[in-house]
């Protein structure tokens, strides 16, 4: 994959809309040849056959369905070089961006995100304002005069880290919000990508089945009056050219089925840079503020406390502390009670993977689905390429 293919795929991201479908064949646009002039009258005859796969063209305007019509009349079966080629450029920039997709997804270390918030949970969850230090009566009255000094040094350790870890899920949450902006512009290259592989397959479907139907039936009914070798040649040869084409075409659809499954697989990696940009959103504006709201009325408590603590005798220090362990007790049998009326699994949880689930089955049926129509399209195809090869070959051996 080429410099000038990255490049090429880059100035499309960047550029303000998505480029306009091009079609050539060859080095670039052309005219067709004056030899062809004389066979426009048999095109009246073409009819495109039934059986034929027609490709959704609503995504096409007028003007580049009319491309399209312009370009069938430039195909020429009979240039190689040419034919080779056909719709290469639209491939390659389709493969090129598809790397640089996986790229981009790839390269995208939410573990990072994920690491600032987890550290963010733990430092709010181990900071305790009703932790002490010291055990006993003793201790107790030691405890109290230090504790506001102590509870205020450990806020401010752990505001610093909250801090630090703020600002870099603000950087993140700017990243993803610039991420966001270039999976749209990534979809919308993608769908012009698309549209111009569309445009490619329908011309040469057209070109084909017109060639097939007017210009090979013309040569074979020549060669079969004439029954000149020159006549034959020139009938196998054009069927030989018919077959490559339509390989050709057939790889330009495996391409264009590539673009069709990239779309919703941006859309994927969007929703999840837009999780968790509002996940980091919801953190910062909401779980921050109110763990310094709690903070306040921590160290306003406190000083309540001290206030009354410094009144009471030594008996009603004990009576508080037998009304602490009460209090103590009644929280962790009330909450080991809640802890045990809860179910293993929350049945938003279940909700959610069962929503999972019928969209995955969803997914994997059309997926299926899809495939065997274009299984069953392929065979078709062949048992028509093989009833062509076969009559042919006793025409040969005929002639």
């Amino acid at each position: 994959m080429t410099d000038e293919k990255l490049d090429e795929v880059d100035r499309d991201l960047t550029a303000g809309e998505s480029p306009a479908p091009i079609l050539e064949f060859g080095d670039a646009p052309t005219t067709p040849a004056a030899p062809a002039a004389p066979a426009a009258p048999a095109a009246a005859s073409y009819v495109t056959p039934l059986d034929s796969v027609k490709l959704d063209d609503s995504m096409l305007s007028e003007s580049e369905r009319q491309q399209v019509k312009t370009f069938v009349e430039k195909i020429d079966l009979s240039n190689s070089g040419a034919i080779m080629q056909y719709g290469v450029a639209s491939q390659t920039k389709m493969a090129t961006f598809a790397d640089r997709t996986l790229d981009g997804v790839r390269n995208k270390d939410l573990g990072d995100v994920g690491g600032d918030l987890t550290s963010l949970i733990v430092e709010l969850r181990g900071f305790d304002p009703n932790e002490t230090q010291g055990r006993g009566p003793l201790a107790f009255f030691k405890r109290q005069g230090n504790k506001v000094e102590a509870l205020k040094a450990r806020y401010q350790t752990v505001e610093v880290n909250v801090n630090k870890v703020s600002d870099e899920l603000r950087k993140h949450q700017m990243q993803l919000l610039k991420d966001i902006d270039t999976l749209d512009k990534m979809y919308d290259l993608n769908e012009a990508y698309f549209k111009e592989l569309t445009m490619y397959i329908m011309a040469g479907k057209e070109k084909l089945d017109r060639t097939r139907t007017v210009d090979l039936v013309e040569l074979q009914r020549k060669a079969q009056e004439t029954g000149l070798p020159e006549d034959a040649q020139k009938a196998r040869d054009l069927a030989s050219q018919c077959d490559r084409f339509e390989k050709r075409i057939y790889d330009l659809e495996l391409t264009r089925q590539v673009a069709l499954q990239t779309a919703p697989q941006i859309r994927m990696v969007q929703a999840s840079n837009t999780v968790m940009a509002e996940k980091i959103q919801s953190t910062i504006v909401n779980t921050i503020p109110l763990w310094k709201n709690q903070m306040v009325l921590a160290l306003g408590v406190e000083h309540a406390n001290q206030a009354a603590k410094a009144q009471r005798e030594v008996t009603d220090m004990t009576n508080e502390l037998l009304r602490k362990n009460a209090d103590q007790l009644k929280a962790a049998t009330v909450a080991t009670a809640r802890e045990a009326e809860r179910g293993v699994v929350d049945i938003e949880t279940l909700r959610h993977t069962n929503e999972q689930l019928i969209s995955t089955l969803d997914e994997v049926v059309a997926i299926q689905r899809e495939g065997h129509e274009k299984r069953v399209a392929a065979e078709a195809e062949l048992a028509q390429i093989e009833g062509q090869l076969k009559t042919k070959l006793l025409e040969a051996s005929k002639g």
